[in-house]
């Protein structure tokens, strides 16, 4: 990502520069070293855990510092006396004599990055604060997930039912019913006869395009004159991650208001999660409902419109 890329530039540019700059005042020490350097300055005697957590990186990377910094005679190491699990690290010798000149080249430095600051019209330490704020409210994988969604459904379209889709309205819901559960003599009923067992007794069916192809599909069957039943609700796997069950769920409940509805039942299996936080998000609740005609459902839901 291009933001990543300009990071690491930078990165990039500032570690060969503090390379340079730790040559100027005789340290012989590697940029990455700094930060577990620095720390055990300000306290001796810690262990790779409390190291980790300090600077904020992981165990395993902090080993690999601790390591590198043995092998130069920066650091000793030795197993704690309390708890042998636990690796101390401490300055040696030769590393305390060089602190002096350590401490030297960090006060300089934060003297020329007050001037750059000075210089600049924005506050590069205020400007990385702010996004890892807004990276913890919100991952950058979630946010381009999120992203993806809304741009992929704008290429979603949902339309009313014609006779032209009948066969994957059948298709699409034969589909995750298999998946998961056998057909049933009230699912050849539905599928085999939408317009006779849904729409003709006072219920519809909606669609799902996706560029054009049936990608979904969701049906509402009329219990009375003010109750509904969100039915035969199905999505392709092939259409998963473009928003078109939230799609199709709040625009059965749209019909349902125009229908004259007040209330919306969905009967269902807790094994389909996907569906169940789905039903959460469209406003639905779980209830006792009346006995089912299907063997497959262990959970009633219902949303007041």
């Amino acid at each position: 990502m291009a933001l990543g890329s300009r990071l690491r530039q930078t990165s990039d540019r500032l570690t060969q520069e503090a390379a340079k700059i730790y040559q100027l005042y005789g340290l012989e020490i590697e940029p990455r070293w700094f930060p577990v350097l620095y720390t055990l300055s300000q306290q001796d005697n810690q262990s790779v855990a409390q190291l980790a957590v300090s600077i904020g990186h992981s165990q395993a990377s902090v080993s690999q510092i601790v390591k590198e910094m043995q092998g130069r005679g920066y650091v000793h190491v030795a197993k704690s006396a309390d708890d042998g699990r636990k690796t101390i690290v401490t300055l040696s010798e030769k590393t305390q004599q060089q602190l002096p000149l350590l401490q030297e080249q960090i006060a300089d430095v934060a003297q020329v990055v007050d001037v750059l600051l000075g210089q600049m019209q924005h506050n590069i330490w205020q400007a990385l604060d702010e996004l890892d704020y807004l990276l913890d409210q919100q991952s950058m994988l979630a946010r381009t997930s999120r992203q993806r969604k809304q741009r992929e459904s704008g290429r979603v379209e949902i339309v009313a039912y014609e006779e032209s889709y009948h066969d994957s309205f059948r298709r699409l819901n034969q589909e995750w019913i298999t998946t998961y559960f056998t057909m049933e003599a009230a699912d050849y009923q539905a599928l085999d006869h939408p317009y006779e067992k849904i729409i003709q007794p006072g219920g519809c069916i909606l669609m799902a395009l996706y560029d054009g192809e049936a990608v979904g599909t969701c049906a509402l069957l009329k219990m009375d004159d003010e109750t509904y039943e969100l039915a035969k609700m199905a999505v392709s796997p092939r259409a998963q991650g473009r928003h078109v069950g939230w799609l199709l769920g709040q625009a059965v409940l749209e019909k349902a208001k125009q229908l004259g509805a007040t209330t919306v039942y969905l009967e269902s299996n807790t094994i389909l999660k996907p569906a169940i936080s789905l039903y959460h998000k469209l406003g639905f609740e779980r209830v006792k409902g009346p006995a089912s005609p299907y063997k497959r459902c262990n959970i009633q839901m219902k949303r007041i419109l």
